[in-house]
């Protein structure tokens, strides 16, 4: 297997690491690696969690083969390095879709399940960990086909374990039905944080996902735009052209009054009185994606990405955070609101019944403080912090956060006691010995 030198980076590009990377094509090439290092996808984490300075890792997205397909059961298996958008692209036109996708179609399959992901329909159908019907892992025991009711300890070690007890060469999914290949989309306006959590608890859609005005402040603090979407069938809409970030924004295309700006006009693209729009199914689920390299946008420092979720009688916490980033005037037009259910499917992972508020940061002096100022919020509520999103917490912090850590440090410990799938975000959190 070669091994190239490489500098990469997370998502946010905040935090980078130089080491050497292997990409095998087939499962040979793989089964050859996978001792030496952790397995990374896209690199679609915000912060260190795919990162393994001075050291190897294994980059999958050659290996992204569709394996074999159920018509009549939905159950689908794919090697690890597929993307859940290409999932979609291929099954939703005969009626299936990944049980559960992000925010963008760029995640692979194995990055869904290390961190266990959630989507807009989390309220209703859980964590995309949940959908996973088996799992083949390889270690230093060799290639092993783990099942929840089979192997449940290391499976719910595995589901939201950021890669820790081996590398996910591929994976069985239970899909769901769907309509068709396009999405039927209501948009109303929310004026402030309690209209916004009203509107969002009455709510019955499949999907949902909240934009918030992370600059608003005295009474329209936390207004925004609530989204609730169906899947449907008809003529699919011309897509938008993608386009492309193509080099790093200067500062102060992200300065505040910038973004007020911004924001302000598109809180108002939605008529008072709402509306209803259709949609082909990558721009509702991914809206993001058709701009490549949308990270460039907050410059050669990159960005930190806060994602919380908070108990639902804790709204209280969300008030505070939301004051204190307007107050700070270093939000970016990229802040969003959800209403999560108490779905998970690992000892490490990170939904709980509650609201979950997510802010991406331009990387400036003061940020880091600003952050912690927000994980002491989500502290003192009883939440937790989203680990595939973080770069700047603390050991003890994230401990106390994750009731079943230990429970997860001892199983990642027996399958992997030399260490060898460490990454930086492990090391810098403390999490294994």
């Amino acid at each position: 297997m070669q091994w190239s030198e490489t500098n990469y980076a997370g998502w946010g590009r905040a935090l980078w690491a130089q080491g050497s990377l292997a990409r095998p094509e087939n499962r040979d090439g793989l089964a050859g690696a996978a001792s030496e290092g952790p397995a990374i996808g896209n690199r679609r984490s915000y912060g260190d969690a795919c990162l393994n300075t001075g050291r190897r890792a294994i980059d999958m997205t050659r290996l992204d083969r569709f394996v074999n397909f159920n018509e009549d059961t939905g159950k689908l298996t794919v090697e690890a390095g597929l993307t859940l958008g290409e999932i979609a692209r291929i099954m939703a036109p005969r009626g299936w879709l990944p049980a559960v996708m992000p925010g963008t179609g760029f995640a692979t399959v194995g990055g869904a399940i290390a961190n266990d992901v959630h989507g807009k329909n989390h309220h209703n159908a859980g964590s995309f960990g949940q959908h996973v019907a088996a799992l083949t892992l390889i270690n230093a025991a060799g290639e092993t086909r783990i099942t929840p009711k089979g192997k449940p300890k290391l499976f719910k070690a595995t589901v939201g374990g950021l890669g820790q007890t081996g590398v996910i060469s591929k994976a069985e999914l239970q899909l769901t039905k769907c309509k068709g290949d396009i999405v039927t989309v209501t948009e109303r306006r929310a004026e402030n944080l309690e209209d916004f959590l009203r509107v969002m608890d009455a709510s019955d859609a499949t999907y949902s996902v909240g934009w918030i005005d992370a600059t608003a402040r005295g009474d329209t603090l936390g207004r925004g735009i609530l989204e609730e979407a169906e899947t449907g069938a008809g003529l699919v809409p011309a897509p938008k052209a993608s386009k492309k970030v193509p080099l790093d924004a200067p500062g102060f295309s992200l300065s505040s009054p910038v973004v007020k700006l911004f924001n302000a006009a598109y809180f108002r693209r939605v008529p008072e009185i709402g509306r209803s729009v259709v949609k082909p199914i990558n721009e509702f689920f991914f809206p993001l994606d058709r701009i490549h390299d949308w990270n460039r946008l907050y410059g050669k420092r990159g960005f930190h990405q806060f994602q919380c979720v908070v108990p639902l009688g804790e709204a209280e916490a969300l008030r505070d955070m939301l004051l204190r980033i307007s107050d700070s005037r270093r939000a970016s037009p990229l802040a969003v609101l959800k209403r999560m259910g108490p779905g998970r499917a690992g000892y490490m992972s990170f939904p709980m019944e509650g609201y979950t508020l997510a802010v991406d940061f331009p990387n400036r002096d003061g940020i880091d403080r600003l952050i912690r100022s927000l994980e002491d919020i989500t502290a003192a509520a009883g939440g937790r912090i989203y680990l595939a999103k973080d770069s700047l917490s603390s050991k003890d912090r994230v401990r106390a956060m994750y009731p079943e850590f230990e429970t997860w440090a001892k199983e990642v410990a027996k399958v992997d006691p030399k260490g060898i799938y460490k990454t930086d975000l492990i090391r810098r959190l403390g999490l294994r010995n």
